[in-house]
């Protein structure tokens, strides 16, 4: 099965590692990865801050971009339910709007191509720790991914995954909503650290780099004792 990888920008730019457990991992499974080289960002912060018309002409170079793809998969459920929302954004453009509804119809979250596509949920992953699983609002909402991650990590060996209270709750960040509304959003990650302290684990994982960037930092400013792990890390852990 032959798979383009979706990079998206906080993978590319601060997670590389992430990346690379991505392609890893699908290799793993029998998939051929290929990075097309030319993609770029999805357009996510433009098109949430009412630049349409600029979004428009990122979509058709990521479109373009990916038209050759089988299978296009990616380390983040926001950024795929981007390339999702095309079709939304070229209602008005029949043309457009066909090539939309193809590039949606093969573009996966990393977890649902696993469980979905691949009919998989046990990875070989082991991973000796207590844990909990952050479910972020894009992915689970707009993308509907809901259970595919919880049935990959509920079959890591060793792996511990402990209920987050109050599970649904945003962690504050939301794109341009962090920068533009700072109070607000950090009263929200200041619950959710609270929050994932409560279960006492000692691993929080999730599977969008824009939330663990933002937990992970209030975590780290706080000097709370608790890893930050993407599920792509933790899919591809094996004990040593």
């Amino acid at each position: 099965m032959k798979v383009s990888l979706f990079i998206t920008c906080l993978a590319d730019v601060f997670y590389s590692n992430v990346g690379k457990h991505t392609v890893e991992l699908l290799e793993k499974l029998g998939c051929e990865v290929d990075f097309p080289e030319q993609q770029t960002c999805c357009g996510q912060p433009a098109y949430n801050s009412g630049y349409h018309k600029e979004t428009k002409e990122v979509a058709k170079h990521m479109i373009r971009t990916f038209e050759k793809s089988d299978y296009v998969v990616g380390p983040s459920g926001s950024c795929v339910a981007m390339l999702r929302e095309y079709s939304h954004l070229f209602k008005d453009e029949p043309v457009w709007i066909e090539k939309a509804d193809k590039l949606a119809d093969k573009s996966y979250e990393l977890t649902q191509f696993i469980v979905d596509v691949l009919k998989v949920e046990n990875v070989n992953a082991s991973l000796p720790a207590c844990a909990t699983y952050h479910k972020s609002c894009h992915m689970t909402r707009l993308l509907g991914v809901k259970d595919a991650p919880g049935k990959l990590l509920e079959q890591v060996e060793g792996l511990e995954v402990k209920p987050l209270p109050n599970s649904h709750d945003c962690c504050g960040f939301g794109g341009t909503f962090s920068v533009k509304m700072v109070p607000i959003s950090e009263q929200m990650v200041d619950e959710k650290v609270r929050h994932v302290e409560e279960t006492g684990a000692e691993v929080l994982i999730g599977a969008d780099c824009g939330c663990l960037m933002n937990i992970g930092g209030r975590i780290n400013r706080k000097g709370k004792p608790i890893k930050v792990m993407h599920i792509a890390e933790v899919l591809n852990s094996e004990v040593k």
